[in-house]
């Protein structure tokens, strides 16, 4: 265990998140989502986490293993078409991880992934989170379209609005 990465997670309090992820944000990000889960198959999940429980830091989870619980808990896996799209921010750690279903994860391939991270955290480096996960969400929107054309049986799998933890 990292101790400065301790003391950042110990140090910031859980309401600097809403801070950045407004409510007036997070609904024009819900509604971005509505709109891009209508042109494909696919599925959307974006989770934006401030602090980590002092148990998790002391176990050592990186965000990667944190996006992974949380594609699992979500059930993020658990879409008709395999085509389920976790996105994970850390913001204390300042990392981006996307986990995806195999459906679209055998199609577009982990570069794919994670050139769409490092673009997020490019953004967010500079402040904007807002476009950082419009970005995001419009780039990942295009390979599902690709793989995941939408058709009239276009069920929503999963809830829209981001989940702040």
């Amino acid at each position: 265990m990292e101790l400065t990465r301790l003391l950042r997670h110990l140090v910031f309090p859980d309401w600097w998140v809403r801070r950045v992820f407004s409510r007036p944000l997070l609904q024009r990000l819900e509604s971005a989502i509505a709109r891009s889960e209508a042109a494909h198959l696919g599925e959307l999940r974006l989770v934006v986490e401030g602090n980590l429980a002092l148990p998790d830091l002391w176990r050592g989870q990186t965000p990667r293993m944190r996006a992974i619980d949380l594609f699992s808990q979500l059930r993020v896996w658990d879409t008709e078409h395999d085509s389920g799209v976790l996105i994970y921010l850390q913001l204390i750690d300042r990392r981006v991880e996307i986990v995806a279903d195999r459906g679209i994860d055998r199609r577009v391939g982990r570069p794919f992934w994670d050139a769409v991270c490092r673009r997020m955290e490019d953004a967010f480096a500079a402040g904007d989170f807002e476009n950082g996960v419009l970005l995001a969400l419009q780039t990942i929107s295009e390979a599902l379209r690709e793989h995941f054309p939408a058709s009239p049986e276009n069920a929503n799998e999963l809830p829209n609005a981001p989940l702040l933890l």
